[in-house]
């Protein structure tokens, strides 16, 4: 019964997922980090300590019982799988992967954040075996507002290129600090969603693009006068969801245009906002995470493992259940 654990300890979550291929099932744990109200973050020296404390919570939690066969443990040791992508927090994961193998003699595969969020997502839309072939992914969550070309490669599964990016305010960073403003906790993305469902309001926005890059800051700015003028929360809150939304479908009219009509898929926290995926899976028939597997999760570190220890053949990889 092979058996594969994901770890993933992302800035703002700790996660643990286990992919069990003979029953062709995942589940996952994951705890947000504490942050106080009020405030937008945490300073790394901090979220390796709430890592380091709720990483054994999370696994006890998912594992009352011990494995029966741990054949491979995927973590991610890094945001992004380019030369100088690094952040502390990701150590923890790492360390604990490096000490669970030792115990166990389960190999480990490290790979990106960025690749587990690409993999969860397929994972999650049926939709794995387009790992074989071309396509376009979008990353987008506090960190990150990427437009990327995959392809396949031997080393490390996917050869990712950049096509766009945020050059400013990244989507999540702008979900936060808008949410903020209107007296939201962070992280803000689903409250600031419940906010916008109650507005009305058709909101006629016009992206800033820049060579397939996109610029935010403005929509900060934008939504600091909005309040001032004594637009509605709600109102501010559509507002806000609608800008991104709109630049994100620009940025993937552009990675169209350029690549040509091949299969897209958006992973990353601010793709799990219901208002967006509609639009989208309506005008470019894209492929979506469910919600649990959009935010940060450890299922496509698990998946990663699974797939590079040879526990899932690329014919018969969208099978698999959560």
């Amino acid at each position: 019964m092979p058996e594969y654990l994901g770890l993933d300890t992302s800035n703002y979550t700790t996660s643990c997922a286990v992919l069990d291929t003979e029953k062709n099932f995942l589940y996952q744990e994951k705890k947000l980090l504490p942050v106080k109200n009020g405030e937008a973050g945490l300073r790394q020296s901090d979220a390796v300590f709430h890592h380091t404390k709720q990483l054994p919570e999370v696994i006890e939690k998912l594992l009352p019982e011990k494995l029966h066969s741990l054949d491979a443990i995927g973590v991610s040791v890094r945001p992004r799988n380019i030369e100088g992508s690094y952040m502390p927090c990701f150590l923890c994961g790492q360390t604990m992967a490096r000490g669970i193998a030792a115990v166990t003699g389960a190999k480990v595969y490290e790979t990106s954040h960025q690749i587990g969020h690409i993999l969860a997502a397929l994972y999650s839309a049926g939709q794995l075996s387009l790992i074989e072939k071309p396509f376009i992914a979008f990353h987008v969550s506090g960190g990150t507002t990427d437009c990327l070309y995959c392809e396949p490669c031997n080393d490390g599964l996917l050869k990712i290129t950049e096509l766009g990016t945020s050059l400013d305010l990244k989507a999540g960073q702008a979900v936060d600090r808008v949410g903020l403003m209107l007296g939201l906790r962070f992280p803000c993305g689903k409250e600031l969603e419940k906010l916008a469902m109650k507005s009305e309001r058709k909101w006629k926005v016009k992206p800033v693009i820049k060579n397939g890059s996109c610029c935010l800051s403005g929509l900060e700015n934008q939504c600091k006068k909005l309040i001032s003028d004594g637009v509605s929360k709600e109102d501010t809150a559509l507002y806000c969801l609608k800008t991104i939304e709109v630049t994100i479908a620009a940025m993937t009219k552009e990675a169209v245009l350029k690549i040509g009509d091949i299969p897209i898929v958006y992973a990353g926290g601010v793709m799990s906002n219901k208002l967006i995926r509609a639009s989208f899976e309506r005008d470019f028939g894209a492929f979506f995470a469910e919600p649990e597997f959009s935010c940060d999760n450890a299922a496509g570190t698990a998946v990663y493992a699974a797939i590079i220890n040879g526990g899932m053949k690329c014919g018969n990889i969208d099978n698999f259940t959560a």
